[in-house]
This record gives structure tokens, sequence and C-alpha cells, in this order.
């Protein structure tokens, strides 16, 4: 397997963005929105509907690369110890998921670079993951890829279920070790994903303390390129959701767009919703940030900000030979201890 860049700077963010700002045909992504015709807000629903289209669409899971370059951009899935948990919020088909899961077999490309990973010799073979997505049917979809990729003893490891964070916030077994081994009992059981309030698998009329569960939540978050397709009104009470379920100390770990990609700059100036926000004619959207929003949307929501910057990566299309210039934020954010 081909190992990725973990980070890169092949040019300056700044110069970019003066780039932009000095061009004319860009003028309006700059200017303030001014809400048309087209509503800037739809209903949750509609959203959900939207990605669940688009995953039906892109279901045969090529449109997605595994994202190999997670492990050396977010070593500490690698270093933490055993049995460490992590919960992946609009997991799709798996992108990010397998990746983590399937860290031995990856670890032999990382030996080829032995300098800059040898502190993955001790890889976290023994890592859970629960993945969430608002389609059913994307899970199933990421279920097969996973069980087709992978070793069973892996697979045990991968375990899904419906949610839209969004929207319902997540089921409180997440935060709590006694509900959570009931949640994999009935996962083994053959069992379907689990639904607040019907069939009776948790009881979610009250909280943890309440029922007098243990407390307990999640190492890791992982927010890959899901975070945009939110909403911008609705962000502040997603990342309190991923806050919440978070062991103190807890990470959350961030990508995704970031203000100036090219992505943003190839929409057109009817498709905005909103300031640094758009709708594909699908009704999919995205936001594309900038570290000021991130910074103040996470700290908004009670994270400590561990590591904030802009991945910039040139990249060939190898088609009509055209550079295109991208642009992530890279995050990583702590829940106090």
């Amino acid at each position: 397997m081909e190992a990725a860049e973990y980070f890169s700077k092949d040019f300056e963010w700044e110069e970019l963005k003066a780039e932009v700002e000095n061009d004319s045909s860009f003028r309006f992504h700059l200017l303030p929105f001014q809400p048309s015709n087209r509503p800037s807000q739809t209903a949750p629903e509609d959203d959900s509907a939207a990605w669940k289209k688009f995953h039906i669409r892109h279901s045969s899971g090529k449109f997605f690369k595994e994202r190999r370059y997670l492990l050396k951009e977010f070593p500490e899935l690698v270093s933490h110890g055993e049995c460490s948990k992590v919960l992946e919020v609009g997991c799709g088909n798996g992108s990010t998921a397998l990746p983590i899961l399937r860290l031995q077999i990856m670890l032999l490309a990382f030996y080829l670079i032995p300098d800059d990973f040898n502190f993955l010799c001790s890889g976290n073979e023994h890592i859970v993951v629960y993945a969430c997505d608002c389609s059913s049917e994307t899970l199933e979809r990421a279920k097969e890829i996973i069980d087709a990729a992978t070793s069973v003893s892996v697979r045990l490891r991968f375990h899904t279920f419906c949610c839209d964070f969004s929207i319902a916030g997540f089921p409180k077994w997440l935060a709590c070790h006694t509900c959570r081994e009931v949640f994999l009992q009935k996962q083994q059981s053959c069992l379907s994903d689990v639904k607040e309030n019907s069939g009776g698998y948790f009881n979610d009329s009250c909280s943890p303390e309440e029922s007098g569960c243990c407390i307990g939540g999640v190492d890791f978050v992982t927010l890959i390129f899901t975070l945009s397709a939110v909403p911008f009104q609705r962000m502040p009470i997603s990342i309190k959701e991923c806050f919440s379920v978070l062991k103190p100390g807890g990470i959350l770990l961030f990508r995704d767009y970031g203000l100036y990609d090219m992505t943003m700059l190839r929409f057109e100036s009817d498709q905005r919703v909103g300031f640094r926000e758009y709708m594909r004619s699908d009704g999919t959207r995205s936001y594309f940030f900038c570290l000021d929003t991130v910074r103040d949307l996470f700290a908004g929501a009670g994270f400590i900000e561990l590591e904030l910057e802009y991945c910039c990566v040139k990249s060939v299309n190898r088609r009509n030979q055209k550079s295109m210039r991208r642009v992530w934020v890279h995050g990583k954010f702590q829940k106090p201890m």
C-alpha cells in the first residue's frame, strides 16, 4: 500500500488569499451574503435526504479513496493505549474507518520510511471504531467494504449506528461504559442499529448520571470532511455533541475544506446559500473554513486548541495536466481533564 504524505505546504495560503482577493472574477465569494429567492436554510430532513441520495449514487465505493494519510496526520490514533475507542462521525463508505481498523496492515507500508515512523512499531491493533451516518444504506455499504477488505478480527471492532448528530445528537450510550456493552451484545445478536425509543434497546429518557450508569466516553472523535456538510447555524450544537461523548482528556481530530480551496472557487454566485457556504445542484452543501471560524466554534463548545493550521497541497490532474491547489484545515482539539 502506498503511504500518503503526512502534511504538506506546497504553497503559502497567504499568497493564494492575495491572488484570489485581487481577481475580480472571484469577487462575489468575498461579498456579504445577500439572500435571494433561493432559501439559505432548508429543513433538517432535506439536508439529510440530499446526502442519502448522494451516497446511494456513489454506492460502489470507488468515488471515495481510502484516507491513508490519517495515521501520519493523526499519530495519536497509533500511539494511544489498547482498547481505545474512536467515534467516526459521518463515516460514509468507511474511507476513514478502514485505515484505522487495519492499522497492522498499514504498518508494513510505513516501515518503508523507518526514520519518520519508528513510533508506529507499537501500533494500536485493538482500537474499536463506532461509526455513524445519517443514511442506513450508507452504513450497510460501509460494513460491506470493511468486511471485504479486512479480517474477521478487524470486523469485530467496527460498530455502526444510524444518526444525524446535527439534528438529534448522539445516543447517550456512547458516553456510558455499561450501556455501550449492552449495545455490543445487541449487535452480536444480529439486532439492527440502535434506535432511540423504538424497541427498548436503551432508555434515553434520562441521562447516564440520573440512571446511575458509569460515565465514560470515547477516546477520539474524528470529524473528517463532515462538519462542512452541516448548515452553519447547526455547527455550534453539533460540535457540543462531539464534546459531550468524549472522555475528559479525549481528542477531536478535525480535517475539512479551507477558505479559497479550489472547490470553493468553482462554485457559481447563484450557488451561494450563506457566507462561505454553497449548495450543489443535488442539494448537498459545503462550507469553507478559515482558521478563526474553526477556532471560535470549538472554543465555544469548551475545547482546548492543540493544533490548527492550513494544509496547502498542489496536485496535478493526470488527464489534463492542470495544477490544482487544495486547501484544507487541520486541527486537533482536546476536552479538558
